[in-house]
């Protein structure tokens, strides 16, 4: 979350390696792709990707980004959408999720954080490759036609999705208030649809002169992350994991390992070193600009702020926004303009969600003191056909014209209810607090005579996990050992 808050939430020239068509199984063949870019669909990624950018932590500003530029379109071709590697616009982003997507128009995304997982240059390819298959496959449009058909999201967003106080607008925008604008590029894809990108994936790494081996080899390395992220106190992410895993990840990884071992590849390329070469210095999770997340706890240096998350509730860092979500609601911080009077802040902000147009009636402001900040806060009650839902504005007066609120909606009658505990957490961090903030960056280090997996896991800037970790990054095995000259990923202050 950046200094600047949207007042309601967010929504060298490289040779192409392209070495003849590989013998594909069964299987591929049968998948249905387009075989062009339409206009319209370069009109609405057009669209669509400065809020994209937004709403994941923008495009990432090191040199990391042009080398995964260069990769990613080296594989789109791959896929038949263009012959043109410039009609594909692929963004590194500034996300510490694991995550990557695509959408239709030629725009391809992949986070810093996935890429630090990561060890070679066609495990990178792999992962875009499936998300360019995923476009190629038109699973995104399969994906929200189902979408609009069923629930999404549980109960809560079946309300927000309804006619929420008439006609005032006030579902729609609270919808997208709580950071449900890129929704449906983050909702799990079937079984079906991720096999199919796989295999695409497997077809295009294969077709570039890669290893298509590497995307099984990329896929082990998330079910690996996803398990030690499973042990780590408090390392719950509202934001989907990349490729999600809802396939049983061994069966899906041996699945993977077997289409890549009947493809006949004509290129075995995994270009490890000027894949470490390029990610060396990475930013490594929480970026302290937008505020770092640990465990359930947010921090945000410069705006000298903390809170800390419900129990059992998970917390995401965006752009603009931080979204807070459970099974007991949903909530987002962020920011407005302010005047000085915080009763006036906590209507506008009601104001913002009813369209400005009168659709959330008036009501009496609560104040009250948390922490030694003032604070006020107001509760209504929307209502659907079916449901209905508590909404609060619980806003703060940091000083210096500075005023910050949470967004809380809860099922009617619970209010505030479960998120006492985090509205009575905000605080200020004072400039000591603030200051011991410090990023993490990957640090690629070449193995000495008498390094140790053990030796080289103490350099981590981690109090827990550092063995874990360390063997996780680098796809080790628990009992593996490291020969002088190899190199390797730490993650370092």
């Amino acid at each position: 979350m950046n200094r600047k808050f949207a007042m309601v939430g967010s929504a060298g020239a490289a040779l192409a390696l392209v070495l003849g068509a590989p013998a594909v199984t069964g299987q591929q063949r049968a998948i249905r792709t387009v075989s062009s870019i339409s206009q319209q669909d370069k009109a609405s990624g057009a669209k669509q990707h400065p809020e994209l950018l937004k709403e994941f932590g923008g495009a990432y500003a090191g040199p990391q980004s042009r080398y995964v530029e260069a990769v990613g379109r080296r594989i789109a071709v791959q896929s038949g959408l263009s012959n043109a590697q410039s009609d594909f616009t692929v963004t590194l982003l500034n996300s510490p999720v694991n995550n990557a997507f695509a959408i239709p128009g030629g725009y391809v995304y992949v986070t810093r954080q996935l890429m630090a997982l990561m060890n070679d240059e066609a495990e990178l390819a792999g992962v875009l490759g499936h998300e360019v298959g995923h476009v190629a496959a038109q699973h995104g449009q399969r994906r929200q036609q189902a979408a609009q058909r069923n629930a999404i999201g549980g109960a809560l967003l079946q309300v927000l999705t309804g006619a929420l106080l008439g006609d005032s607008g006030f579902a729609g925008l609270i919808q997208k208030g709580i950071g449900t604008g890129s929704q449906l590029l983050t909702l799990r894809f079937s079984r079906t649809q991720e096999y199919e990108a796989d295999d695409l994936g497997i077809r295009y790494l294969a077709s570039g002169g890669y290893d298509p081996r590497a995307l099984s080899g990329m896929l082990a390395s998330l079910a690996a992350q996803s398990n030690l992220d499973a042990r780590t106190s408090g390392s719950a992410r509202s934001m989907p994991e990349w490729a999600s895993t809802h396939p049983d990840p061994a069966s899906r990884v041996k699945r993977a390992a077997d289409a890549a071992a009947k493809t006949r590849a004509v290129g075995t390329a995994r270009n490890r070193d000027a894949f470490l070469n390029a990610l060396d210095g990475v930013l490594y999770g929480d970026d302290p600009k937008q505020g770092v997340i640990d465990g359930n706890r947010f921090r945000h240096p410069d705006l000298r702020l903390t809170f800390t998350a419900p129990s059992g509730f998970g917390i995401e860092n965006g752009t603009d926004a931080v979204s807070i979500t459970g099974s007991g609601g949903q909530a987002q911080f962020g920011a407005a303009p302010y005047s000085g009077n915080l009763a006036a802040y906590v209507d506008s902000v009601f104001a913002k969600l009813g369209g400005g147009n009168g659709g959330v009636p008036a009501g009496e402001v609560t104040r009250t003191t948390i922490n030694g900040i003032p604070a006020a806060w107001r509760t209504v009650r929307a209502t659907s056909q079916q449901s209905q839902v508590d909404a609060t504005v619980f806003a703060y007066d940091f000083g210096g014209g500075k005023a910050y609120h949470f967004l809380l909606l809860a099922p009617a009658g619970r209010g505030v209810g479960p998120f006492v505990p985090m509205v009575q957490s905000v605080q200020r961090l004072s400039a000591q607090e603030a200051a011991g903030i410090r990023p993490r960056r990957v640090s690629v280090v070449t193995v000495k005579a008498g390094d140790t997996v053990q030796s080289l896991a103490k350099r981590m800037a981690y109090s827990d996990y550092p063995l874990e970790r360390f063997l996780t990054i680098n796809a080790l095995a628990t009992n593996a050992s490291l020969r002088p000259g190899q190199r390797v990923k730490i993650v370092t202050w």
